[in-house]
């Protein structure tokens, strides 16, 4: 007996969300054909309340037009913005952003706009072996942002997320510089393209996570250079690349790399005569 009333229990809550399913569509279906606008917008900001993204950006591209030039013209632009944020559609998002921060600079949604184009740039950065373009563009939404409000609760955040990307333009440079080295003499010499990658990246991005990696190919590039020297200039390669190890070994004297670096550098030592 109490296994069948179980059943009907389960049946009973089934028909039951099945019902308010069908209503649910039925109510959005009559608001989209609904000619009240204030509805619309209404049922726009509960939808948007409840998560309901989707529905709540098609109302309010309903609504859009017609209250272009009012005061709630900027609620709806900074809702619309907010609404592909929920649907993590980032791209759009920043064009609504974006598009805020024109219209209304000073509106009283500027913090949360001007914030959220970098976020949503910060977002959608893609993988570090991919082109940067979108990261160089969060970073200079966010130094923009800190500028024009060094207070805001959203600062530490945005400090932090551009320190992430430029870890990530750090790490771009890495896998170039490793790409070069490991092509080492084909087509040219390509150590001394690893070498300058390096120097530049510890220039841009000086307190990066990779440093000890970049000094480490920038030793191993000399290194290589000098090997593939031609002997009129293999001894001052040689003592470029002894040098380059005494500072690398300075700088990071428990380096995993120290053994190796030693053994680079018996071999440096019979062309210098050290």
């Amino acid at each position: 007996m109490s296994a069948n009333f179980g059943e009907m229990r389960k049946k009973g809550i089934l028909i039951l969300l099945v019902l308010v399913l069908f209503t649910s569509c039925g109510e959005y279906q009559r608001l989209l054909k609904s000619r009240d606008p204030e509805e619309k917008y209404q049922a726009a900001l509960q939808y948007f309340n409840d998560k309901q993204y989707v529905k709540a950006q098609t109302l309010l591209d309903d609504v859009t037009a017609y209250y272009k030039g009012t005061e709630r013209s900027e609620d709806i632009l900074a809702y619309l913005a907010r609404c592909y944020m929920g649907q993590k559609a980032y791209e759009s998002a920043t064009d609504y952003y974006m598009a805020y921060v024109r219209n209304y600079p000073k509106g009283k949604y500027a913090t949360e706009a001007y914030f959220q184009v970098g976020h949503c740039q910060y977002l959608d950065s893609p993988d570090p072996r991919l082109d940067q373009d979108i990261t160089m563009k969060a970073i200079e939404a966010y130094t923009v942002f800190v500028e024009m409000f060094p207070e805001s609760p959203y600062a530490e955040q945005a400090y932090q997320e551009m320190g992430e990307l430029y870890e990530k333009l750090a790490l771009k440079e890495l896998y170039s510089a490793r790409l070069y080295y490991n092509l080492g003499s084909y087509l040219g010499n390509n150590y001394l393209s690893c070498e300058i990658v390096c120097k530049n990246a510890l220039k841009n991005y000086p307190s990066n996570a990779y440093q000890e990696e970049f000094n480490w190919l920038i030793f191993q590039s000399k290194y290589q250079q000098m090997i593939n020297s031609f002997e009129e200039r293999k001894m001052e390669r040689a003592r470029d690349a002894q040098d380059e190890y005494y500072n690398f070994i300075t700088e990071y004297p428990n380096s995993k790399h120290r053994k190796e670096a030693e053994k680079m550098l018996v071999q440096i030592k019979k062309i210098t005569k050290d």
